[in-house]
């Protein structure tokens, strides 16, 4: 669906909050009925404008972090958690944020564990990678927030956080969109060797396991991180300035850290905490997730990812799977932010 139109400065903050467009007017046609609108909160998907940048971040104390993060959208909105994967940021949903904020939903964008200016608040706790400590990150953010009830959607470890919490605590999930569907694992699982093809593609979940990696990734982060970008999204044409915008997120003195492990753990390599075992016991039964979903693909996706057919049944509720094409990659919500919007809108409303 073509862009039709931006938000005035003006009106946009007064709707979406801390938030910064890149473009200050509102084309021609229609141009009053347009202003209208924007007056009221109710501008068309479509029309939504473009950021440049997201402003002043807001903070909050949950569970074993402060987190750093974005909100938009009017404070009584329906609430949306949008969850960021490795190695991304927050960012990622920069063109996602207005859209939805534009349809009147409330929007959270918290920076993961080790990412921007999220920090945990004891230096004794673990800088632990692990798939349950991710998501119970996330449910405290909501606690602290004081959120019932939110749709949960995101991409690579966003979206395997936002499947726990359907599964898990679908009491709290109105909803759920999921870049490449399901995507809880198990240690147990993840011992069993794949082809050597698929064994190809998890070159630095290897490469992490060693002593090496780790130096390696500590010592050449940014340069890492653009050749991930690449090669997961071989079509993305990304600019310079795009990537500088989201570098800073990789600074944070704990990044390595918490990549490292998530990794390590993933093989058995490292261990988890004990106060996440039951968790976990529960997600190696690969629980099915019964809250309304659509599951996503981009056409170009150069990431590791399971086929549709493989988790279809995953999902017992309203469910539906959408290939999105146009050379998108593993970075939907920034390569396809009208897709990803509108799954979100389909999903809350169906």
């Amino acid at each position: 669906m073509p862009e039709q139109g931006n938000w005035t400065r003006r009106t946009w903050m007064k709707t979406a909050g801390a938030l910064v467009l890149s473009a200050p007017a509102v084309q021609a046609g229609g141009a009053a009925g347009q202003a209208a609108k924007a007056q009221s909160g109710t501008l068309p998907i479509a029309e939504a404008g473009s950021l440049v940048s997201f402003g002043p971040l807001k903070q909050v104390a949950a569970g074993d972090l402060n987190v750093a993060y974005v909100e938009a959208g009017p404070p009584n909105g329906r609430p949306v958690l949008l969850l960021h994967g490795w190695p991304y940021d927050i960012h990622s949903y920069i063109d996602v944020a207005p859209r939805l904020a534009s349809a009147g939903y409330r929007v959270l964008i918290p920076f993961l564990r080790g990412y921007g200016a999220t920090r945990f608040l004891s230096d004794a706790t673990p800088r632990n990678g692990q798939q349950a400590a991710l998501a119970v990150d996330a449910l405290e953010f909501l606690n602290a927030l004081k959120i019932e009830r939110a749709l949960v959607a995101g991409y690579d470890w966003g979206a395997r956080t936002a499947c726990i919490l359907a599964a898990l605590w679908p009491e709290r999930c109105t909803g759920l969109v999921s870049v490449s569907g399901y995507l809880i694992g198990s240690q147990q699982a993840n011992a069993l060797p794949l082809p050597p093809k698929a064994e190809l593609q998890w070159w630095y979940q290897f490469y992490f396991a060693t002593e090496r990696g780790r130096e390696g990734y500590a010592r050449y982060t940014s340069d890492f991180v653009r050749l991930i970008w690449e090669l997961a999204s071989p079509k993305w044409q990304f600019g310079d300035d795009t990537f500088a915008r989201s570098a800073p997120a990789f600074e944070n003195p704990d990044h390595v850290a918490i990549s490292i492990h998530n990794y390590r753990w993933r093989l058995g390599l490292a261990q988890g905490e004990a106060r996440f075992d039951a968790i976990e016991r529960t997600l190696a039964g690969f629980p099915t997730i019964g809250v309304p979903t659509v599951t996503m693909e981009g056409d170009a996706n150069g990431a590791p990812h399971p086929e549709p057919s493989a988790y279809a049944r995953k999902f017992t509720g309203r469910y539906e799977h959408r290939l999105i094409t146009g050379g998108i990659g593993h970075n939907l919500p920034q390569e396809a932010p009208q897709a990803f919007a509108q799954a979100v809108i389909d999903v809350d409303g169906a």
